[in-house]
C-alpha cells in the first residue's frame, strides 16, 4: 500500500480547496483542515482521559481519523448541509460508492486496512466515544477557519447561518472535557491558534509549486506514512501509535522557528545543534504553558529528537536500535512508548520529494525542487529502513528531466 498512486491518493487533499464560496485568505485546503483536526483531536482526547478517565482506544482514534480524511477526499469539498441531507437518506448507497472508489484509486490497499474503514462507515454503533471525538475535533477546526474568514464575509447572505449551524454543532459536544476547556479560550485555545499558524507556513518556500503545501499538511503526510510503514512491521499498537503522533508533532517547533531548510543547517559545523537547543528552549518557554503541565514530558518526547529510534526507560528516552524495537519493546502495557525514528525520517523526506514531484507534473519546477529531488533519490537509492524499502517507493516515480541541470 505504500506505494506511488497512494501517496499521490493523499496529496490530493492538498487541491480541495475549503471554503472556495467565501472570500478567504490563502491556507485553507482539506490536507490542512485534517491535519489541525487531528492535532486538536490529540489536545480533547487527552482531556477526556484526564478530566472524565476516559479509556480511549488510541489506534482507533488514528485510524478513525485516517479513513475520515480519505473519506473526504473521495467526497472533496461538499457544502455541510448537502452532505449530511445526502448522508441522511443515501448514506449506505454512498458509502458503497466510495469503497468501488477506494478501490479503483488505491488499488493495492491492504485488505485488513480496508475492512476496517469499511466498518467504521457502516457500524455507527462502535467506538462511539472515538467517534464522538473525532466529530468535536472535525468542528472546532472548522470553527477556527470560520473565525478567520467571517470578518472578510459579514453582511453576505447565509453567513450568519453558517455561523450558526457551527456554534450548534459544537454545543452538542459540550460534555466532553477538552470542548469545554476549549469554550473558555484560556491556554488551551491559544496553543490551538499557535499550531493553527502552520497552515501558512509554506514548504519549499524558496520556490514556486503546485499544489502549493503547507507545514501543517506535511506532518500529516508524514503521520500517515509512518502509520502505514508502523503496521507493516506488525508493530503493536502502541508503537503505531506513538509513530503516528511524533510524525503529526515532530515540526511543532517551526511555529515558533519557522522553516530553516537543510542546507542552511548543515552549512557551518555545530550550527544544526544550535538550532535544535534553541528549538528545545522556545517549546519550553511558549509552547509547553500553553498545555497541561502532565502532558509536557510527551510533547517533549514527540518534538525532541524526532527522527531517533527510542523509548522510555526508567523515565528518560532512551536510544535502541531496530532489533529491539521489533523484538524486546514491541509490546504494549509496559511504558516504553516505541518510536521507530529512523524509518519516520525515510518518511518525511519521502514527503518532500513528492511535495517536489507533483509540482514538476503541474509543469511548475525549480532548480531547488529538481535538486532536491536527485539528492533524495540519490540517498535511499537500494536503501531499505526498519524493514522498509524506501528505495523501491522512490523506483516507481519517473525521473524528471524537463531542464538542463546546471546547478
Amino acid at each position: 500500500m505504500l506505494n506511488k498512486k497512494f501517496i499521490e491518493f493523499l496529496f490530493e487533499a492538498a487541491h480541495i480547496q475549503r471554503w472556495n464560496d467565501h472570500i478567504r485568505p490563502n491556507g485553507f485546503t482539506e490536507l490542512d483542515k485534517q491535519a489541525h483536526k487531528m492535532m486538536i483531536l490529540y489536545i480533547i482526547a487527552k482531556y477526556e482521559e484526564q478530566d472524565h478517565n476516559a479509556e480511549i482506544n488510541w489506534r482507533v482514534l488514528i485510524e478513525g481519523g485516517i479513513f475520515e480524511f480519505m473519506h473526504r477526499i473521495i467526497l472533496t469539498d461538499i457544502k455541510p448541509p448537502i452532505y449530511h441531507e445526502l448522508m441522511r437518506v443515501h448514506g449506505r448507497k454512498l458509502n458503497a460508492w466510495i469503497y468501488e472508489q477506494l478501490s479503483r484509486r488505491v488499488p493495492d490497499m491492504d485488505e485488513v486496512f480496508f475492512a476496517k474503514l469499511k466498518r467504521w462507515f457502516d457500524h455507527p454503533e462502535e467506538y462511539r466515544l472515538e467517534k464522538k471525538l473525532l466529530r468535536a475535533a472535525h468542528y472546532l477546526a472548522t470553527q477556527w477557519e470560520f473565525g478567520i474568514i467571517y470578518h472578510f464575509n459579514q453582511g453576505i447572505y447565509g453567513v450568519e447561518e453558517t455561523k450558526a449551524a457551527i456554534e450548534s454543532e459544537i454545543e452538542d459536544h459540550y460534555d466532553l472535557a477538552g470542548v469545554q476547556k476549549l469554550s473558555l479560550k484560556g491556554k488551551t485555545s491559544k496553543f490551538i491558534d499557535l499550531v493553527g499558524q502552520l497552515r501558512f507556513q509554506k514548504r519549499w518556500a524558496q520556490s514556486p509549486r503546485v499544489p502549493e503545501t503547507s507545514v501543517m499538511g506535511h506532518v500529516l503526510i508524514v503521520a500517515i506514512l509512518g502509520y502505514f510503514c508502523a503496521a507493516k512491521l506488525n508493530a503493536s499498537d502502541e508503537r503505531v501509535v506513538n509513530d503516528f503522533l511524533c510524525g503529526l508533532f515532530h515540526d511543532l517547533p517551526e511555529v515558533l522557528t519557522r522553516d530553516i531548510i537543510s542546507p542552511v543547517k548543515t552549512s557551518v559545523e555545530g550550527l544544526d545543534d544550535l538550532i535544535k537547543d534553541i528549538e528545545k528552549r522556545q517549546v519550553a518557554e511558549k509552547l509547553l504553558p500553553l498545555l497541561p503541565w502532565g502532558w509536557h514530558e510527551e510533547i517533549s518526547y514527540f518534538t525532541q529528537n524526532e527522527f531517533t529510534n527510542r523509548v522510555m526507560l526508567e523515565g528518560k528516552p532512551a536510544e535502541c536500535s531496530e532489533e529491539e524495537l521489533n523484538t524486546k519493546y514491541n509490546v504494549d502495557g509496559h511504558g516504553y512508548k516505541p518510536v521507530d525514528g529512523r524509518m519516520l525520517k525515510g518518511c518525511d523526506h519521502l514527503a518532500a520529494f513528492v511535495e517536489a514531484y507533483l509540482s514538476t507534473e503541474c509543469g511548475i519546477t525549480s532548480k531547488h525542487l529538481l535538486k532536491g529531488m536527485e539528492d533524495l533519490r540519490k540517498k535511499y537509492k537500494g536503501q531499505t529502513i526498519a524493514g522498509i524499502n524506501f528505495g523501491a517507493i522512490y523506483d516507481e516515480f519517473p525521473e524528471f528531466e524537463g531542464l538542463n541541470r546546471s546547478w
